[in-house]
């Protein structure tokens, strides 16, 4: 398509967009009276306006049953998690035995680490990427240092060539056969979180399995985000937060994937708890653990019925619309982003720098642009103009146009604002 920087062609865009009605199912801050420009749901999404509903539905059920809305709520307490297994399964591109939601998603991967950091001998080393997320990089640190290795030696960061800005999948492959049987698992973002770039999992995956490795992800920036094949492409284990793209609320649950193929393997090593019990004899309080046969063995405590009510809200429009609708609109509605802001450099005195791949196939809902010659003071021009974005040293925004509830014309005005502030910035020092 052949795009124009022009309102009249964002506006027709909208209209042209099927999911454009879905924009107000969400609520959006104000700025002076005005609805912000919200490019920020790679770190908190925007309130369904559904949310609501569906806590209060909880709170009624607290008031009027107490106790027994665990059995006899309409959407009773003791199963709630189970309502998300089958919508969740398609976003993620799982079987429903494989997914379930529980506690949040740094405390998840270490319960995970339980059962696929297993070193010994001379298999102990973990490959992930080069200044991962830094709750990961905490989080791999001290599972190390927990199993009586120095990180120095046992974490092996994948790097990115110098002046690149991205990871290739080569020199991925190439690290992993190199560490060979000296590793033990490989665990790294999806999506990467600064650039936005989307690793190639199905053959990264099949990498770490050749040389022997357990092979897990963190999707934080990618469930909700990308086309997901979880199952297909046999991966471990993985998990989510769920307050991002999939718009749940503050520091919400977190979602997780456990391959099959483990279900059934009754010494894995795991901590336990009765909400991970053989469901159908949960209250009966034995004393041995019985797994589930499912993924909900590696739940602990009962489910934060208050927590997830958020999350099945957005997840029900998820249902609705569907994972290749939202991605055919994000793709559509980054490359107009895309567009535009090449348009805008064109037309002042800067330069901007796009670190997020080009190809569509490397890249989500994400552009992280380097804006050369600019300083913070740009950034605060446009959060105070309404434009919500977010800064990351040392001169890099981040924009994400979630395709749920962001517009066309909002990548157009955006534009707009991003030039008077280029242009006026020895006025906004």
């Amino acid at each position: 398509m052949q795009f124009e920087n022009s309102r009249e062609f964002a506006r027709q865009l909208d209209k042209e967009d099927k999911l454009s009605k879905y924009r107000n199912e969400f609520i959006f801050p104000k700025v002076n009276g005005k609805e912000v420009i919200y490019f920020v749901g790679n770190s908190l999404g925007l309130q369904p306006k559904t949310a609501q509903k569906y806590v209060d539905e909880i709170m009624k059920d607290w008031a009027e049953l107490a106790v027994e809305g665990h059995f006899y709520a309409e959407k009773s307490w003791w199963d709630y998690h189970e309502r998300f297994s089958e919508k969740l399964a398609k976003v993620v591109g799982a079987k429903p035995s494989e997914v379930t939601v529980m506690n949040t998603l740094t405390v998840n991967l270490h319960l995970l680490m339980v059962s696929f950091y297993r070193p010994s001998g001379k298999r102990y080393k973990i490959i992930c990427e080069e200044k991962a997320f830094p709750s990961d990089q905490y989080m791999i640190s001290s599972q190390v240092r927990f199993h009586g290795y120095d990180p120095k030696d046992a974490i092996v960061e994948i790097k990115k060539r110098d002046g690149e800005n991205n990871f290739r999948t080569d020199d991925v492959l190439k690290k992993i056969k190199e560490v060979g049987e000296e590793c033990a698992l490989v665990l790294i973002g999806g999506v990467n979180y600064y650039t936005g770039q989307v690793f190639d999992m199905e053959t990264i995956t099949k990498a770490g399995h050749e040389v022997g490795a357990f092979v897990g992800w963190d999707l934080a920036h990618a469930a909700g985000n990308i086309e997901l094949k979880l199952s297909e492409w046999n991966v471990d284990f993985a998990a989510w937060c769920s307050y991002k793209y999939m718009n749940s609320g503050p520091g919400n649950a977190s979602g997780c994937f456990i391959n099959e193929k483990y279900h059934d393997t009754k010494d894995i090593p795991r901590f336990e708890g009765w909400w991970g019990h053989n469901k159908e004899r949960r209250f009966l309080m034995e004393p041995e653990f019985q797994p589930e046969p499912t993924a909900e063995a590696w739940q602990i405590s009962n489910a934060p019925i208050l927590a997830m009510a958020p999350y099945l809200a957005s997840l029900e429009m998820f249902a609705e619309v569907g994972m290749p609708a939202l991605i055919e609109k994000r793709n559509k509605i980054v490359a107009y982003l895309e567009f535009v802001l090449h348009e805008i450099d064109k037309e002042v005195d800067s330069s901007f720098e796009i670190i997020t791949p080009a190809d569509q196939d490397q890249r989500g809902t994400q552009l992280s642009v380097f804006l050369h010659g600019e300083g913070r003071e740009l950034f605060k021009y446009l959060m105070e103009a309404g434009v919500i974005t977010d800064w990351r040293e040392p001169n890099v925004i981040r924009l994400a146009p979630a395709p749920f509830y962001c517009s066309f014309e909002d990548m157009y005005e955006f534009g707009q604002i991003l030039k008077k502030g280029i242009l006026t910035k020895e006025t906004i020092q």
